[in-house]
């Protein structure tokens, strides 16, 4: 590819997003699904504008590099307060490691019509829910704490572990890897070293952040440089190390920086959401432009089964069962398990795996991608729109913030929480 297309082919993506991105702010719709149908505008199933595949075994650095900034900003931001809370994210994470990956991985086979291997790949993929999606979302509708919490910890917990399983499951379809128990230890290794590595990492960072003497010209800027260096180190440590650790890693770090008073972090953290947001921008519209409508209509009506049962019956089973016997009430555990739209770490874990399946000859991989992001769209759309009528009808919003005092003492509806008697 030449530099000048290479030029063009990153003007065109970051324009289409930022167009998106614009779109959604006047209109009010989902910047998501509007970021994902620019990508198929000007990709394979629009104006094929772009082609992903140009970049070459580039594609695959620049994904991980920037979904690993994703990861760390939401581990910055990771909040767990109280037992209730923490016991609720346990096992949600639990249980749907269980339930969701057997039940997704027939509905993926009997419904969509992948084989056995690819519907096990696919299951991983779609396990964990967006933080990247989800805490966009709990900000817009004003969702009142702590379900909001809960719903961030519970993709940060799962997105690492979905995107190292199915990074496992598909060096066995391969022929890489022999036999569950190879499966099973390569899943602790990747996990456990990741966050080794990644809490390592993260105290560096945070001795270095404090060490970073106040000066209103350059100390935030000087602390912006001095993470990403340290992030993106880590990242490709790790990916030399044990490949896929990078994600599990970045959560861990941008978690330790965080919990560390010293670090300062709140000085960091706007700038680090504004370049997780810009990532997101970039990485939604490129990776969408490599779905064709070829890949989408061949699974008609059995796709669409798929991502509804996995939408409808799946999940709401998942939440139901993992929050037997905590103090969460029925409109609570509704709401739980009906908001769990899939993000950027799912489409970007799709992708890279879809091209590795097409080198290898495997059947089913135009298929797998397909079903992926035909999965992002309906989550995402239909759960996006959704969510603020769903939380109000239940009563689950925050109060908007008074302009006065007058307004703050009208105001003064109750709004259900969770109770937590561990407080």
């Amino acid at each position: 590819m030449t530099p000048e297309r290479l030029g063009l082919l990153w003007g065109i993506t970051v324009f289409a997003g930022a167009g998106a991105r614009l779109l959604a702010a006047l209109t009010g719709l989902p910047g998501v699904v509007l970021l994902l149908l620019s990508g198929l505008l000007i990709g394979r199933s629009g104006l094929g504008l772009v082609e992903p595949l140009d970049l070459g075994q580039g594609l695959e650095t620049v994904v991980g590099l920037l979904v690993s900034l994703v990861l760390f900003d939401g581990g910055l931001n990771l909040r767990l307060p109280g037992d209730t809370i923490k016991a609720t994210v346990l096992r949600i994470s639990l249980i749907r490691l269980v339930v969701s990956l057997s039940a997704i991985l027939v509905v993926a086979h009997w419904l969509a019509g992948l084989d056995w291997s690819v519907a096990a790949v696919y299951s991983a993929i779609v396990l964990a829910t967006g933080p990247t999606v989800v805490t966009p979302l709990v900000q817009q509708i004003r969702l009142a704490p702590p379900l909001g919490d809960v719903l961030e910890a519970e993709g940060l917990v799962l997105e690492p572990i979905g995107a190292v399983l199915a990074l496992l499951l598909l060096q066995l379809l391969l022929g890489d890897l022999h036999g569950w128990r190879e499966v099973a230890i390569g899943l602790l290794n990747r996990l456990g070293g990741g966050v080794a590595i990644g809490f390592v990492a993260g105290w560096v960072l945070s001795e270095g952040l404090r060490r970073v003497r106040p000066s209103p010209s350059s100390s935030v800027g000087l602390r912006l440089q001095l993470t990403l260096g340290v992030l993106f180190l880590l990242y490709g440590i790790c990916e030399w190390l044990l490949p896929e650790s990078g994600l599990p890693a970045s959560v861990a770090a941008g978690f330790v920086v965080g919990r560390r008073p010293a670090a300062q972090a709140d000085q960091l953290d706007p700038l680090i959401r504004e370049l997780a947001s810009l990532a997101i921008t970039m990485l939604f519209p490129l990776l969408a432009a490599d779905v064709s409508w070829a890949e989408l209509s061949p699974l008609g009506w059995g796709g669409i089964s798929c991502v509804i049962i996995l939408m409808v019956v799946i999940r709401p089973i998942a939440v139901s069962l993992a929050t037997i016997g905590l103090p969460l009430d029925f409109r609570q555990k509704l709401f739980l398990g009906w908001l769990a739209p899939r993000g950027i770490v799912t489409a970007a874990v799709a992708s890279l795996f879809s091209i590795r399946l097409e080198q290898a000859g495997v059947l089913g991989a135009g298929r797998l991608q397909g079903l992926v992001f035909l999965t992002i769209l309906m989550t995402v759309g239909l759960q996006g729109l959704t969510a603020k009528p769903l939380a109000k009808s239940f009563g689950l919003l925050a109060p908007e913030e008074p302009e006065n005092q007058e307004s703050l003492e009208a105001s003064s509806e109750p709004v259900p929480v969770l109770s937590d008697p561990g407080q």
